[in-house]
């Protein structure tokens, strides 16, 4: 058994990183400003898209895009279950109802073809999820939300660096990526939406901070301007230009950190394809680029609980997540449902999927150990 513990996620700092940081801290300016601007020009380029709009997390992101789109009282907005609670949670608290999409059971990703039994005359978006770094097919999700006139809002916390038949994931329509410290690139904490729409990216500006018709930040002047005013209430969702100097460190090697994610991925696959009791995601059968921001199997084991086989690894210095319960079947959402929700795909995948560990300064004896940790899990108890 390994002496120190492997956690399943950790963020890659360099000196580079802390240097970045640290300059905005002597600056005198630390709030947002020259570097958060800085980092959505690099990100929006870095995605081929027309603009980005930098923010405190994915969360807030959600909040405010779902704000920008009226979503409301009344209102339907389809999405995955299996997903994290915040999408879900803000759409809920729009006073709009989340209407659960199954998923494909191998790739855990809804299609067109599972959507468009679900969308009636309330509902007003999808929001598809690409999982664990790989696109979902998003052709024929566009050519359904266009045929209803529905917006596509795309969580795509998983995909930065991920492309969909040759296209940046985020270079067409709307998307939300995440900087939690667990994602590709971190902020600490943090976000970015990214759209080929300019008066959304405007008005998601203005909704980002207060409201105001000018960002704290004036991009001629440093400061604030006084005639700046309230063009409609807005939220406190601003990112940092402590934050965005990490991120701005951390997208210039983001193509590496992928590139070593990509390398521990495939030696897991070889590693894993000589045990049969653990299933790994099935790669989506269309032209894509996988982000490998986790790496996900599934525990096909009637003798033995997923939770279980999670202790056991972390009871050999072996760190686990899991990505996601299934939302709806989460207490509040269980108990408000007036019909039980059957996904049954979704909720196999639930009960079993778990996160191996997966990041850029893993080493390859790492993995090894995790594949022995693992044999040793599913033969022994203790």
């Amino acid at each position: 058994m390994r002496k120190n513990f492997l956690p399943f996620s950790r963020p890659q700092i360099t000196e580079a990183d802390l240097a970045a940081v640290n300059a905005v801290l002597r600056s005198g300016w630390i709030t947002t400003g020259r570097e958060c601007l800085a980092l959505e020009e690099e990100a929006a380029a870095a995605i081929s898209t027309q603009g980005a709009v930098a923010v405190s997390s994915a969360t807030g992101g959600m909040h405010i895009a779902l704000s920008a789109l009226g979503i409301g009282p009344g209102d339907e907005v389809i999405t995955p279950s299996l997903t994290w609670v915040s999408t879900p949670n803000l759409i809920t608290l729009a006073g709009a109802r989340p209407v659960w999409a199954e998923v494909d059971r191998d790739n855990l990703m809804t299609t067109a073809e599972l959507v468009a039994p679900l969308i009636t005359e309330r509902t007003k978006a999808i929001i598809p999820v690409h999982f664990a770094g790989a696109p979902a097919n998003m052709d024929p999700l566009r050519a359904l939300a266009s045929k209803h006139k529905l917006f596509l809002l795309e969580d795509a916390a998983h995909a930065l660096g991920a492309a969909y038949q040759g296209r940046p994931i985020g270079a067409e329509g709307t998307a939300i990526f995440s900087f939690h410290p667990i994602k590709n690139i971190t902020t600490g904490e943090g976000g970015l939406i990214s759209s080929d729409n300019p008066e959304l990216l405007e008005r998601l500006r203005r909704l980002r901070f207060h409201g105001l018709g000018q960002d704290a930040f004036d991009r001629e002047q440093q400061g604030r301007r006084p005639q700046a005013q309230v063009l409609e209430p807005g939220y406190k969702y601003n990112l940092t230009d402590m934050a965005a100097a990490l991120g701005r460190s951390q997208l210039a090697r983001l193509q590496d950190m992928n590139a070593r994610r990509a390398r521990l991925a495939g030696l897991y696959l070889e590693r894993l394809a000589g045990i049969p009791e653990l299933r790994p995601l099935t790669p989506p059968p269309w032209t894509h680029t996988h982000a490998w921001h986790l790496f996900i199997v599934r525990l096909l084991r009637d003798d033995l609980g997923r939770d279980e086989f999670m202790e056991r690894l972390k009871q050999r210095n072996i760190g686990t997540g899991l990505h996601f319960l299934a939302a709806h079947t989460h207490t509040w959402y269980r108990q408000k449902e007036k019909t039980h929700t059957r996904l049954p795909d979704t909720e196999w995948n639930s009960q079993r999927i778990l996160s191996l560990p997966l990041f850029p300064d893993m080493t390859e004896d790492d993995l090894n150990d995790v594949i022995t940790a693992i044999k040793d899990a599913l033969t022994r108890k203790k």
